[in-house]
């Protein structure tokens, strides 16, 4: 086996990337501390052709050396948006029927593995501080809460791989409908 090259991969420009029809999956950053994790959302949303990243409250923006080390220039292609309070961004996108899942372990969460996606509805992924997890009043205003099993003895993954993990999982179950 060969590897490919870059000149191989047949990635879309910038361009065509804004053209593209996106996956109906929106991702809300609550109050994210690592700049290296906020750049990381930014590349797996590219690939995933992630419709757009909100990044709310204490999350950092672009332009960040910072973000940019892990995004790759990402940040050039996925569309974001700084937004204060991040309840108050949750109540508006349900108001336009997006279903926020919350991505935290909580009494009564569904398993990432038991979650069902349905047609034609667009999801927004919350993912939460790296200490403190999703704030307790968005999880409470979600429509679903949803826990990535694990099976070690650590109680929690790195944001950035989580995020990696939901987004892939969703992607692949949306693909199939």
């Amino acid at each position: 086996m060969r590897k490919l090259k870059n000149s191989e991969l047949d990635r879309l420009s910038i361009d065509a990337f804004k053209e593209a029809k996106k996956t109906p999956i929106i991702i809300i950053l609550d109050n994210i501390r690592s700049l290296n994790n906020i750049g990381s959302v930014f590349r797996t949303s590219d690939a995933f052709l992630v419709e757009k990243i909100y990044l709310c409250g204490i999350t950092a923006t672009p332009p960040h050396k910072d973000i940019h080390k892990t995004a790759l220039g990402s940040t050039d292609t996925v569309a974001w948006e700084h937004v204060e309070n991040t309840l108050d961004l949750v109540e508006k996108l349900k108001a336009e029927d997006v279903k926020i899942i919350a991505i935290e372990q909580a009494e009564n969460a569904t398993m990432l593995n038991d979650f069902k996606v349905e047609p034609n509805t667009k999801y927004a992924l919350v993912f939460g501080n790296e200490v403190k997890g999703v704030a307790q009043k968005v999880v409470d205003a979600s429509d679903v809460v949803i826990e990535i099993p694990q099976f070690g003895t650590k109680h929690s993954l790195n944001i950035s791989v989580s995020c990696g993990v939901v987004v892939w999982d969703m992607f692949s179950k949306l693909s199939e409908i």
